[in-house]
């Protein structure tokens, strides 16, 4: 008999819940992107986590994609006045870029603990 795993024992969904990468169980942000000193309910300590401009830099590729990518078609297809673009792309850009960037954060933060991800440092080659 297989085990069944919940989608919150995996560090996919509780980054993209935006729980503790730990226990799944404590919210790992105190606002829309700031992040929380410690886990309510295990007590990790979210110092460990820095995403850094990951997350911006995802949004910013996949929502630039789709935006271009629908403007570009819109353009050839029907013609429409440059004021329907800014009608039409203004707020798709609005949804494409901050919608998902809580959650993209969350992931590469969930991530980074999963895999026990740390600063680099340099060794001297007698070290090694």
């Amino acid at each position: 008999m297989t085990k069944q795993t919940s989608p919150d024992a995996l560090p996919i969904g509780r980054g993209l819940r935006g729980r503790c990468p730990r226990c799944g169980e404590g919210r790992l942000f105190q606002g829309f992107l700031s992040l929380r000193s410690a886990c309510e309910r295990c007590g990790l300590d979210y110092s460990l986590a820095d995403a850094g401009d990951g997350p911006a830099v995802f949004v910013i590729l996949i929502g630039g994609f789709i935006v271009v990518f629908a403007a570009l078609i819109t353009e050839i297809v029907y013609q429409p006045p440059y004021w329907m673009h800014a009608v039409l792309w203004l707020p798709l850009i609005l949804l494409v870029t901050l919608a998902p960037l809580r959650m993209i954060k969350g992931l590469l933060i969930a991530l980074q603990f999963h895999h026990k991800a740390e600063e680099g440092r340099l060794t001297s080659r007698s070290e090694t």
